[in-house]
């Protein structure tokens, strides 16, 4: 027999069939939403090679039995040198079905709204329901979700059900399970390892000892593995670095001693900046602190505090894939401790009432603050009519020839992804082009060190490209006329 959970539920509901329909008809109606809002935006030219082209590139070449070779970060770039992140091959059967990189955000979305069944289950047996399925859509509908299916697809989406599951299985005392899902994470990304630790001190709290020093151990052995040899192995020499937390030091253990010795200091960084005092309110404010009385918050922990205490800024911002997984963790804390505070208190209304609130919440940010709550832009109909500029680089797209080497703007390298061999400005060489798309209505053009429109232009015209088509809405097609190289017309099997 399992032990009981840290929380006992209120109560153990059953799933009837008239639960399941109406469950289902959530799911299938924020997929839909989703759906659309997401063709819209690679149709309106939103979509980027980063992510998305790089994704497809590397699932397009293990469709194709082949090692996950991305242009868009290098010539002969190992995807593994960049990120552990082998489930990913989980994904060639659908290129199988249809290779386009939309296809990738249909598994994205799919992965986002199964979370939705992990959600109704742990919410069902704490709070019944009525409960369990307004919780479900609240978090179907939340701003992680919405900004993750803005972002594109990202190898942290299979992440997001795993780790609701993790919760829900340790919930129900199903402490193998939990332990066995909490491995898969390991094939999800290699900073995961240091999730499972965390998932293991959550195991402690339970009282699974032995399960939790097993999850310890293998979690920081895999992280240990995999950022010293496999990614190591696999990415070009001296390109390797995943320390970006100098302002705890220069390494691993000057961090620890310097957090140990200046814990305030630490304590500060976590609030040093505007975009991270957001992040802190945005996660926790709405759902009324709820999560910080919950002993599974700490399985948040590791993703939260490595964005806040990265060098760069942008993971900084509440508008990230990585809040994506956060929100199941939070939405489920938040459950236990509503459900002990109605035990305590008798107030019974709080368990409608609160995913009410948030659903009420979610509807009026999602109409009037697109920022953070995009889909409102495809609610509201914003981005339904193609704008000038799309329809210009749909134009400038459909002059690149099938099987050559180009150079694009970030916008444009999904819809080449699938015919050429294609990588960002400046980023495979000033050997292997032979076409370039240049976006002067950008004010970068993509990549860790992307060069500006002029500055692009202006190399295209040192390597000796002329202008084919010239300021299309802002949109430079440019061509030179050299061999197409057998790097380029061996990538794809072009048709």
């Amino acid at each position: 027999m399992p032990r009981p959970t840290v929380d006992a539920p209120i109560l153990r509901a059953p799933m009837l069939r008239i639960h399941k329909l109406q469950l289902a008809a959530v799911m299938a109606a924020a997929a839909l939403l989703y759906l659309v809002h997401s063709l819209l935006r690679f149709r309106n030219f939103e979509a980027k090679g980063y992510d998305l082209g790089i994704f497809d590139q590397a699932v397009r070449q293990y469709a194709l039995f082949k090692a996950p070779i991305v242009p868009v970060k290098g010539v002969d770039f190992n995807l593994l040198g960049d990120h552990f992140h082998p489930i990913l091959v989980l994904l060639a059967p659908l290129y199988w079905i249809w290779p386009d990189p939309r296809m990738l955000n249909v598994a994205l979305i799919a992965l986002l709204v199964s979370s939705a069944i992990p959600m109704y289950l742990f919410t069902l047996r704490h709070l019944g329901h009525r409960p369990a399925l307004l919780f479900s859509a609240a978090l179907l509908f939340w701003w992680p979700f919405q900004n993750f299916v803005n972002w594109d697809f990202h190898e942290i989406a299979f992440g997001v059900p795993v780790i609701a599951w993790i919760i829900w299985a340790m919930d129900r005392g199903r402490y193998w399970l939990a332990s066995g899902l909490s491995l898969v994470l390991l094939l999800v990304r290699e900073d995961m390892g240091i999730t499972i630790v965390a998932i293991a001190i959550v195991m402690a709290i339970h009282r699974q000892w032995g399960k939790a020093a097993g999850l310890a151990a293998v979690g920081l052995a895999g992280y240990v593995a995999v950022t010293s040899f496999f990614v190591p192995y696999f990415a070009p020499a001296d390109a390797m670095s995943y320390w970006q937390f100098t302002a705890l030091g220069p390494d691993a253990p000057s961090a620890i001693k310097f957090m140990l010795a200046h814990p305030l200091q630490t304590v500060g960084l976590l609030f040093n900046h505007e975009l991270k005092v957001l992040l802190w309110l945005m996660s926790f404010v709405p759902l009324a602190l709820l999560p910080l009385g919950s002993p599974y918050v700490i399985m948040a922990a590791p993703i939260l505090l490595s964005r806040l205490f990265n060098d760069r800024l942008n993971v900084w911002a509440p508008v990230y894939q990585y809040d994506g997984i956060l929100a199941p963790i939070l939405m489920m804390s938040a459950v236990v401790v509503l459900a002990r505070i109605i035990r305590r208190t008798g107030w019974k209304r709080l368990a409608v009432g609160f995913p009410v609130y948030l659903l009420a919440l979610t509807a009026v940010c999602t109409l009037f603050i697109h920022a953070v709550f995009p889909l409102g832009r495809t609610l509201t109909g914003q981005n339904w009519a193609l704008p000038e500029v799309a329809a210009a680089q749909q134009r400038a797209v459909a002059l690149i020839p099938n099987g050559v080497c180009v150079e694009a703007a970030d916008t444009a390298v999904p819809h080449l992804v699938g015919r050429t061999y294609v990588g960002l400005h400046g980023d495979i060489g000033d050997e292997l082009s032979s076409w370039m798309i240049i976006d002067f209505n950008a004010s970068e053009l993509g990549g860790w060190d992307p060069l500006t429109p002029q500055e692009a232009l202006d190399r295209a015209r040192a390597l000796g490209f002329e202008v084919v088509t010239e300021d299309d809405h802002g949109i430079w097609v440019l061509h030179r006329d050299i061999p197409v190289s057998p790097v380029c017309s061996d990538y794809l099997p072009y048709d």
